[in-house]
């Protein structure tokens, strides 16, 4: 791990871009010749490219809210000509846009979500605070959305202590959005990240950098992460035919634990209360559990791919 300014260490790593849990992604997707494949999240098209080399005649469509990533894949997998497809979208407008492709009924969607080292590499787009940079932080940086420096330099005091802690996990939340309105205005990665590392300085007992939950925060805030999660889990399962599968890669606890209970009631018939006598949901499950517990890096994987420990893969079955 690199080093930060105080002596902290980071838990953001410059690594070459690696599928992770690539063989286990693949065998839960149960690929087929000739299959449909959606790749929600393709990066850099590591897993897309896998699925096009390995099985004949497959074609993949493959969805990503970032321009630059996009450029990088169409050029990587621009070899399986019509077999692939790349669309500049978010994976949460599957269902209306991939039947424009002939994807009805696809064998198979992909969701790796969380953000790539790609990404976070660039300096520019201000996810990490290694290397300075502005106060960005989206997926998209062409969509005129809010960025991060729009939250932290205009949400409330309150506002803001609430979403460190919610998707950051940051117990320390109201101290530090204390020092970041007291701040204000803060332009660039440096800058609130020495903001934060001051106001909590005198009461941190961690390795990594006190900072590294809040950025994280600060980037679920700024792309919706978590409502897109839950917003696209319905929507893929739409898109698949009987039979497909849905893999769901996700590297903290926020987006396991949507995975997680989304797959659970869709696994489940009726989903009345315990105590209520008669069912009246008229629930019917709509998928089977593939992994009833997730899957992790094995220690081999992880000591190559150093992202791949926080990795876990669920997969279930479209009934």
């Amino acid at each position: 791990m690199g080093r930060e300014p105080g002596g902290f260490r980071t838990q953001i790593i410059s690594e070459p871009h690696t599928p992770v849990l690539l063989d286990a992604t693949l065998d839960g997707l149960n690929l087929r010749a000739g299959g449909l494949y959606i790749d929600g999240t393709l990066g850099a098209g590591g897993h897309s490219e896998a699925i096009l080399t390995r099985v004949a005649g497959s074609r993949v469509l493959g969805f990503d809210r970032d321009p630059a990533a996009l450029e990088i894949a169409r050029a990587r997998l621009a070899v399986f000509g019509e077999r692939f497809t790349a669309v500049h979208a978010s994976y949460e407008q599957v269902a209306e846009i991939a039947p424009l492709h002939g994807f009805n009924g696809a064998d198979g969607v992909l969701l790796d979500l969380g953000i790539s080292s790609m990404q976070v590499d660039q300096a520019e787009r201000g996810f990490a605070f290694r290397h300075d940079g502005p106060l960005d932080m989206r997926f998209d940086p062409t969509s005129g959305e809010p960025t991060a420096a729009d939250l932290v330099n205009t949400l409330t005091e309150s506002a803001l202590a609430d979403i460190l802690y919610q998707y950051g996990e940051e117990t320390e939340s109201r101290r530090i959005a204390r020092a970041i309105s007291a701040a204000r205005p803060l332009t660039s990665t440096a800058q609130l990240a020495d903001v934060i590392a001051s106001a909590v300085r005198p009461f941190y007992k961690g390795k990594i950098h006190p900072a590294t939950k809040s950025f994280q925060a600060l980037r679920i805030a700024v792309n919706d992460e978590l409502g897109a999660v839950e917003r696209v889990l319905p929507r893929a399962l739409r898109t698949l035919a009987p039979g497909g599968r849905l893999a769901a890669i996700t590297f903290h606890s926020l987006e396991d634990r949507i995975v997680k209970q989304w797959m659970k009631a869709e696994a489940t018939g009726c989903i009345c209360p315990p105590r209520q006598p008669i069912c009246t949901c008229d629930h019917e499950a709509s998928i089977r559990l593939v992994t009833r517990k997730p899957i992790g890096g094995s220690a081999v994987e992880i000591a190559a791919n150093p992202r791949a420990r926080s990795a876990q893969l669920r997969v279930a079955e479209k009934i």
